[in-house]
């Protein structure tokens, strides 16, 4: 099995959306944690409602690109998301496939790890707390050095919420 991580986003309906992600998520994927779910502001575009974003690990079998397509891109499907030119539209959901083991990977599409852990707080901040002796496969960058490196003031932590989806889902998933 690999460990792998994914980054979920939502703006539109993000507090039903992430939490209907997760639980499609943990029925494909047998789900290990949810980092805090941050809400913080749209990249590239000031103005746009905000964003609730968070990372989910989980163990899996399902090689990464057919991970990508037939898991992720189904739930996105599913959730109404619509894919258009415009990469900083508003969005009832985005997966991405950030982590999948030490797996060092560019194609098109799906690029491992995920380069913008290193320049998004959302992804960094997150993934240091499920996983914080990380170190990025193939740069030997450590998650903690990148995590202090980047602007937190930004993301505001929605406990409460990530309570209720870790009790809800990870519990779920134990009985």
């Amino acid at each position: 099995m690999a460990r792998a991580f994914v980054g979920i986003g939502s703006n539109i309906d993000p507090a039903g959306n992430v939490e209907k992600a997760i639980f499609l998520l943990s029925a494909a994927v047998q789900l290990r944690g949810i980092s805090t779910v941050y809400l913080s502001e749209a990249v590239g575009r000031p103005g746009q409602p905000l964003y609730y974003n968070c990372v989910v690990e989980f163990e899996t079998d399902v090689p990464p690109v057919e991970l990508k397509q037939r898991v992720l891109r189904r739930i996105e499907k599913e959730l109404g998301r619509v894919r258009s030119t415009d990469r900083s539209a508003a969005r009832t959901i985005d997966l991405d496939l950030i982590l999948y083991d030490r797996l060092v990977m560019t194609t098109e599409g799906l690029t491992l790890p995920d380069p913008d852990i290193v320049k998004r707080p959302f992804l960094a901040i997150p993934l240091l707390e499920l996983a914080p002796d990380l170190q990025l496969p193939g740069s030997g960058l450590r998650i903690n050095e990148i995590a202090a490196a980047l602007p937190q003031d930004a993301m505001k932590p929605l406990q409460d919420y990530t309570t209720r989806l870790r009790r809800g889902t990870l519990h779920e998933r134990k009985q």
